[in-house]
């Protein structure tokens, strides 16, 4: 509590998914000095913007979690723009914070900057042994760079920055758009609007063989403020909850809680994207004692849960 009472920190995307249970978790553990800038008046590509917002701020520590993000879809339709906006956001808000003084820097990445066939599981080491897979590289590229700032910034000027690499989060609060949003809240909304309608089958990309690893958001947002609370060394560390599974079963599991009693449709023209995620989550729990605690299911459960409650803002009723 001691750590956070008189800190003043910025949270880029502070009013997103992640952003808002980061912030509320800061909340928690006494921080009372806590800027969350919006698009509207921030412009995070632009350094006037940046410098304007570190003016005004006056913060001991940013934590950088807005991104331009989506899933396998989203990234085939966007990878230039994915690109440049998190590119440029992540370097001008890391070299205005090394101008301005900042005393750390929390960059926060993603699993998909990890090369495409890399051993199982994802061990921090293992980042530069490829290309990252196609569909997201570009992105995952993006926000590769600032583990390369981050350590170059360290070395040359002194400056603290960490970098954070979190797997595939989902929670209450997700992005549920069938356009852009990432493989648990889409199998979710699917299975919950099919079994409301009445359909016989959903169709699902891929072949169902690739895997993933999911972390729930409140466990993702823990570990990301123990790290910027003890964590302030070069090396990237992993957030993970250390297992891995199928689409396919990721898909049954999920039809089995939304009480989908359909058929399943695989629409293999489409692509699976990375063929295994699974991440070595040993050196967070070393450096700063992170380990996720909620289940899989659990999370799933809670997920659900909160889509079909009137505090998800769709207008859903219904028990399952």
């Amino acid at each position: 509590m001691s750590f956070w009472k008189d800190k003043r920190v910025v949270v880029t995307g502070g009013a997103g998914f992640l952003g808002t249970v980061v912030v509320g978790q800061l909340k928690a553990k006494g921080c009372r000095h806590i800027m969350v800038p919006r698009s509207a008046q921030f412009d995070l590509r632009k350094t006037s913007s940046i410098r304007k917002l570190y003016t005004q701020a006056r913060p001991d520590m940013v934590i950088h979690l807005a991104a331009v993000v989506g899933g396998i879809g989203a990234n085939r339709a966007n990878p230039g723009k994915f690109f440049y906006d998190n590119l440029v956001m992540g370097v001008e808000l890391m070299e205005q914070a090394r101008q301005m003084g900042i005393s750390k820097f929390v960059a926060v990445g993603t699993i998909c900057a990890y090369p495409k066939f890399c051993p199982v599981p994802f061990k921090e080491d293992s980042l530069w042994e490829g290309y990252p897979e196609e569909t997201n590289a570009p992105y995952g590229l993006a926000k590769k760079m600032l583990l390369v700032q981050s350590q170059a910034y360290r070395q040359q000027y002194g400056f603290n920055a960490i970098y954070l690499l979190p797997v595939n989060l989902y929670g209450p609060a997700d992005n549920f758009s069938l356009d852009t949003s990432h493989v648990v809240p889409a199998l979710i909304r699917k299975c919950v609007e099919a079994r409301q309608r009445g359909d016989k089958y959903i169709t699902v990309w891929g072949t169902g063989r690739a895997t993933r690893e999911f972390l729930y958001v409140d466990d993702a947002a823990r570990g990301i403020v123990l790290a910027s609370e003890k964590y302030n060394a070069a090396r990237p560390v992993n957030l993970g909850a250390g297992f891995e599974i199928s689409i396919k079963d990721l898909v049954k599991l999920i039809a089995r809680l939304t009480k989908f009693k359909g058929a399943i449709v695989w629409d293999t023209a489409k692509p699976d994207g990375q063929p295994r995620r699974c991440l070595d989550t040993t050196r967070a729990w070393k450096e700063f004692g992170f380990k996720a605690q909620v289940a899989f299911e659990t999370g799933l459960k809670k997920t659900i849960a909160w889509y079909l409650s009137p505090d998800s803002g769709r207008g859903r009723t219904g028990n399952l």
